[in-house]
Formats: C-alpha cells, sequence, structure tokens
C-alpha cells in the first residue's frame, strides 16, 4: 500500500473511530468464526482489526470454551493503522475482561509484523477490500502449513462506499457476487479447501470466507 494511500486512510479512520458502527462489524466477526467452526487456538491475528471486533470475538470465544487456561494462550495480535481505532479497541477490551488476550499494535498490516509460517489462525473482518489481494499473499507468508485463515467482504451488488473511503478501496480485488466468487478469491490466492458463504447482517450482505495455507 503507498504511504500517501495509508496516510489517507489512517487519517480517514481516526476520525471515524469515535461513530463507528462497532455492533455491526462486531456480529460480522462473530458471523465469521461462526462460519469458520474451528478450534480456533495458537497464534492469532486480527488484520486491520479497526475497533477490535474480530480481537474481541476471538478472546471471547476462547474464553468461554476454555475458561480455565485461556489466560495462558498467546495473546491475540490486533493490528491497524489507525491510532483512535487501536485506542478504542483497547477501551472495549478492558470494559470485557479481554485486556490480557489482546497485543494492539499501530501500524500497517500490510506485512503482519510476524515471522514466515508462525500464525496458526488469521482473522479479517471487515477490511480485505481495502488491503487488496497482496493482502492474502502476506498471510499465507505468515501461516504455518495447514493454519487458516478467515476474512469477510462486502459483495459487490450491495456495497456502495462514498467520499473518502470510496476512494480507498482496492482496486485489484474484485468484489465477489455470491458464495462461487467469494470462494475464488481465497482459492485464486493460493489458499485449499476455500469455502464460503453470504449472509444477511443486519441490513447489509456480506460474504464469509475461509480456507487453509498450503
Amino acid at each position: 500500500m503507498a504511504d500517501d494511500t495509508e496516510a489517507t486512510m489512517t487519517q480517514a479512520f481516526d476520525e471515524l473511530a469515535g461513530a463507528y458502527d462497532h455492533e455491526h462489524h462486531d456480529a460480522v466477526a462473530r458471523a465469521l468464526l461462526e462460519f469458520m467452526g474451528l478450534p480456533l487456538d495458537g497464534r492469532s491475528a486480527d488484520v486491520a482489526c479497526g475497533g477490535g471486533a474480530a480481537a474481541l470475538a476471538l478472546a471471547e470465544t476462547r474464553a468461554a470454551g476454555r475458561p480455565a487456561d485461556a489466560s495462558q494462550a498467546a495473546p491475540i495480535l490486533a493490528v491497524d493503522l489507525s491510532a483512535e481505532m487501536i485506542a478504542t479497541g483497547r477501551a472495549r477490551a478492558q470494559q470485557a475482561g479481554h485486556a490480557a488476550a489482546i497485543d494492539w499494535r499501530i501500524g500497517s498490516a500490510l506485512p503482519l509484523p510476524v515471522d514466515d509460517g508462525t500464525l496458526d489462525l488469521i482473522v479479517c473482518a471487515s477490511s480485505l477490500h481495502f488491503l487488496g489481494t497482496a493482502a492474502l499473499a502476506d498471510w499465507r507468508r505468515a501461516l504455518r502449513q495447514g493454519a487458516r485463515a478467515g476474512f469477510t467482504v462486502p459483495t459487490a451488488g450491495t456495497f456502495r462506499p462514498r467520499g473518502t473511503f470510496a476512494q480507498l478501496v482496492a482496486t485489484d480485488l474484485t468484489l465477489p457476487a455470491d458464495e462461487r466468487e467469494a470462494s475464488r478469491l481465497a482459492a485464486d490466492a493460493g489458499f485449499a479447501d476455500a469455502r464460503a458463504r453470504v449472509a444477511t447482517v443486519g441490513t447489509r450482505e456480506v460474504a464469509l470466507v475461509t480456507g487453509i495455507s498450503r
């Protein structure tokens, strides 16, 4: 992502942080994790985390499933360009009792600040359409073989970005019209066992996608 685009995106999301629709994005993240339906353990990252919807949903899932030893799991890495979004996410985690479960980082999520082949899980809710296909390639670098990525993208027929955000949408990633096209996003990026489901969250349609790194 070019430096000027990152600067514009940082400013746009810093300004949005106070009025962000956390309820919708939390619901999207929960739908993604439910769709993936896995033991969501190991070293994990929430890419372009915004207010931390996916990281918080993952922390909640882990705590509910393993209350005795959830505190022993590696913190979830949550990365975003926006310092205001990170501050919001940190405050939300504190309020929810998950302060120790998430490692918040301000900075670019492309590339992820991790060594090659070291992650067991990557989740990216409501952000891939800003990152583009380079993110998918970076996730394969960061994931160990056999690990899984899950992401969401808006569907082509319902997505209507406005203002600055319309200019920030990645031009190299074609939004899917249906589940077949959504699963192709992962398959074409080299992920195995790619599958997708189109869901309506609130009044908005979103594609839930997952695949395995090989």
